[in-house]
């Protein structure tokens, strides 16, 4: 139906509602709604399949100024449930830009709504936490709204991972990370093979690890450990993905059966299973950590990276005292655990997003350090 125009409502768990227009496919969306405070990269928020089961605010007053192109998706498609933002820029101006964000949330079935006060919103998410809510921009009904909005499932114990991997595993030969005026370049030549669990995987990750010189072979998330092993890798990726680590105990089972056989590098959510399968816990946050601008310090060496970051769920890094594993970094706005490691088990990872897309590069050497865990091939 029509890109945008016409009232759209905003309904939370809570009973707040937000007042709009509607924007992208008409009907109903339903998630928790968190916010994103980062000022572009728009696209690869909207294809990162960690946003799975969530509503995402723009907290950037204009989104979709340079407009969306194939180029730019970090996967086969759009995954938020819904998208909000304060005012979509109906006239994009980018040379690289092939089509505007009401188009293309409309082209992909994606409920969105604009002209609410987004200020106002992420207040009130910081304040309360994240809930769920409904987007709705057909069928107005408020009090029906709100009864429905009251009994939206929690993330709590979802498995959502189950949603967006992949069924087949699949050989990652889409080159190496970009370059300004050429595009995706070719990889360097493969040193290590790397099998790579997909819970959510984002391309960009792949062509990181591609660029620090590993043939990566994606596999599905519910891949046993023993299967993984046959395929003799130097090493073994965990990806993002979206929901509640807990929800996904066949992916924990798996990389509990890996650690000490091989290198094991995980992101994010792959961070969260790492500690699971370390025997750690992890806990819910009040409103996550979604942005393109997180400083995290290196407990090591005292240097600040500015990060990119998704995620709903922390690693409670107490639990792992006096198991070997190390923090290895924390969150400055709110000291929450942002990395592991365990020498003698060559194993560690982040709960922040190295590979960017959007965002900072700092941390881009995390792939290079997996790599150098990795013996050569045929070494």
């Amino acid at each position: 139906m029509s890109a945008s125009g016409g009232e759209a409502l905003l309904v939370l768990r809570d009973g707040r509602v937000f007042r709009g227009r509607a924007l992208g496919a008409r009907g109903e969306a339903w998630g928790e709604v968190i916010f994103n405070t980062a000022m572009q990269g728009y696209q690869e928020i909207l294809t990162d399949p960690s946003y799975r089961g969530q509503i995402v605010v723009m907290t950037y007053p204009m989104i979709g100024n340079y407009g969306l192109n194939p180029e730019d998706a970090e996967s086969r498609r759009p995954w938020v449930n819904g998208f909000v933002v304060k005012e979509a820029s109906p006239y994009p101006s980018s040379w690289r830009g092939r089509v505007s964000l009401a188009d293309y949330l409309t082209q992909h079935g994606i409920v969105g709504i604009e002209g609410i006060d987004t200020r106002a919103l992420t207040r009130h998410l910081r304040d309360h936490g994240a809930q769920d809510g409904i987007i709705a921009a057909a069928g107005l009904d408020l009090e029906t709204l709100r009864g429905r909005a009251r009994k939206l499932p929690s993330l709590v114990g979802r498995d959502l991972v189950d949603e967006v991997a992949v069924e087949a595993p699949y050989a990652w030969t889409n080159g190496g990370p970009w370059d300004l005026g050429r595009g995706y370049g070719p990889a360097p030549a493969a040193q290590h093979r790397v099998v790579a669990f997909d819970a959510g995987i984002k391309d960009n990750i792949l062509r990181q690890l591609a660029g620090a010189g590993c043939d990566v072979t994606v596999v599905p998330a519910r891949t046993a450990a023993a299967n993984v092993l046959a395929r003799e890798p130097d090493g073994v990726f965990i990806s993002n993905g979206p929901g509640d680590p807990e929800g996904v105990p066949y992916l924990i089972e798996a990389v509990r059966g890996l650690l000490g056989r091989v290198p094991v590098f995980g992101i994010c959510l792959g961070h969260q299973i790492l500690g699971l399968a370390a025997g750690g816990r992890t806990y819910k946050l009040p409103f996550g950590h979604h942005g393109a601008n997180h400083p995290v310090k290196d407990v090591a060496t005292g240097r600040v990276e500015i990060t990119a970051q998704n995620h709903g769920f922390a690693v409670d890094p107490e639990a792992l005292a006096g198991a070997g594993w190390q923090p290895t970094h924390v969150n400055l706005n709110d000291g929450t655990c942002e990395g592991l490691a365990h020498p003698g088990l060559r194993a560690f990872s982040v709960q922040y997003h190295p590979e960017a897309s959007p965002g900072p590069h700092d941390s881009s050497y995390l792939f290079h350090r997996f790599a150098g865990l990795m013996a050569p091939k045929g070494g």
